[in-house]
């Protein structure tokens, strides 16, 4: 007589969850300020107007020397630099007030997709704007396997 538990009931546990290693460190929090890797280089050629344009905007290449956790070679001015990107940091004021006004710049561009969209409006066929949309996060039915 077989006394063994069916396979499908067999469980094993362990305390071990796997994460796989993230492409770009992340440098210690600082307060009142983030963070943000700018490419220095595309495909291997230079892209000065890139890190111009982000110096600009008020970022500001972090220094090796203030984030001895990251245990990457600085380049020639003490930078932190990896893989073409440079770690640029920026006050928290100026990310929030950025992230806004894109913000304000795509709703005002959706409203005028919009407003377009409805001057097409013909009462024989008249047109709807729902103006919905749906995220969902983690898995559906489709493809869990429970149907």
């Amino acid at each position: 007589m077989d006394n063994r538990k069916p396979r499908v009931l067999e469980t094993r546990e362990s305390g071990y969850v796997y994460q796989p290693p993230s492409a770009l460190p992340s440098p210690n929090p600082e307060d009142g300020y983030g963070f943000r890797w700018i490419a220095l280089s595309v495909l291997g050629q230079p892209d000065p107007a890139n890190t111009s344009k982000r110096f600009r905007e008020g970022w500001e290449p972090v220094k090796a020397a203030d984030h001895p956790e990251l245990t990457i070679a600085a380049n020639g001015e003490g930078n932190i630099e990896m893989g073409g990107l440079i770690l640029c940091k920026a006050p928290t004021e100026m990310i929030e007030g950025r992230t806004r006004y894109y913000a304000t710049h795509a709703q005002q561009q959706v409203a005028s997709v919009n407003a377009q969209f409805m001057n097409h409006n013909n009462p024989k066929m008249p047109l709807f704007n729902e103006n919905r949309s749906e995220t969902q996060v983690g898995r559906s039915e489709f493809g869990s396997g429970t149907k």
